[in-house]
């Protein structure tokens, strides 16, 4: 029985279980169409200069009149905007020094940085979702229970300056705009409301004057003197790396003595802001680390 078993089993015919064979259908797939990756900018900054996002808030007149920011100048509006400025910095560390002022900030990149393979798409769209983002987060911190009608918006461009000369120039552009835009606006709403004239009113009066006329319609008929103003409302909000010391107090327990308090004293690298003139050289000398030698 054993014997004939056996022979049953020679003798009867083995099938070969087949073998599954795996299209590559995918992999020649992706030959096929890589081809669109040709259709691509290279938009890679050109090296050995400063790169520089500038943000702008997107209809932004419109935005603090619906969220009843205090004119003409805001501290909760313009703490948030730092504040959005910081979160990007301590994102991306190659940004060595931020301006602000309004509804603008500029992040200045090193020059010998080499973020995002100096690809400016990638540098403007991360500073941008970053900044919009902690914007939205930190709103609350802010403004506190006044709530976010909708979201905000900003748009994003990208420069390139070559030499610190040219940087320089750059942000005291911005500065200049920034003393420019405020005294206008400090007059604008000082005649608006203290003075009972209406906007248009107002507008009318200001068409044609100089830097001194505001100032003398200030001091003259309201008793402000501009130069006593807020250094952030006249010259903006700059952000930078510094070492700064950070004390602490620390319990310790000590074998067979009683618990104490030790204070600890630790240097790191943070983010601080400044509102100074960045348009004469004594932020430069003072700050020598911001600018790499041309």
């Amino acid at each position: 029985m054993l014997r004939l078993l056996t022979v049953t089993l020679r003798g009867f015919k083995q099938h070969k279980t087949p073998r599954l064979k795996f299209s590559t259908s995918s992999v020649m797939a992706k030959s096929k169409f890589e081809y669109v990756r040709n259709f691509e900018l290279d938009d890679t900054c050109l090296k050995n200069c400063y790169i520089v996002v500038r943000l702008d808030g997107r209809n932004f007149h419109k935005f603090s009149d619906q969220h009843k920011f205090i004119k003409p100048n805001d501290n909760r509006a313009l703490g948030l905007m730092s504040r959005s400025a910081l979160s990007v910095m301590e994102e991306l560390d190659d940004i060595t020094i931020a301006y602000g002022q309004s509804d603008e900030f500029s992040f200045v990149f090193k020059r010998s940085s080499n973020w995002f393979k100096r690809r400016a798409s990638k540098l403007m769209t991360h500073v941008t979702s970053q900044f919009s983002s902690s914007y939205v987060f930190y709103w609350k911190e802010y403004f506190g229970e006044q709530p976010l009608l909708y979201p905000p918006s900003f748009d994003g461009r990208v420069v390139l300056y070559p030499s610190n000369q040219n940087l320089r120039d750059y942000l005291s552009w911005r500065q200049a705009d920034c003393h420019i835009n405020n005294l206008y606006n400090t007059t604008f709403w000082t005649l608006v409301q203290k003075g009972g004239l209406t906007t248009t009113q107002a507008e009318s009066r200001l068409n044609g004057t100089q830097a001194a006329d505001k100032n003398e319609i200030l001091f003259s008929e309201f008793s402000i003197n501009y130069n006593n103003e807020s250094p952030m409302h006249k010259k903006g909000t700059y952000l930078i790396w510094e070492m700064v010391n950070e004390t602490s107090t620390k319990k310790i327990n000590r074998p067979n003595e009683a618990e104490t308090e030790v204070t600890v004293t630790r240097t790191r690298k943070k983010v601080t802001a400044h509102h100074c003139d960045i348009i004469g050289d004594q932020f430069w000398e003072e700050h020598p680390d911001i600018l790499e030698r041309d």
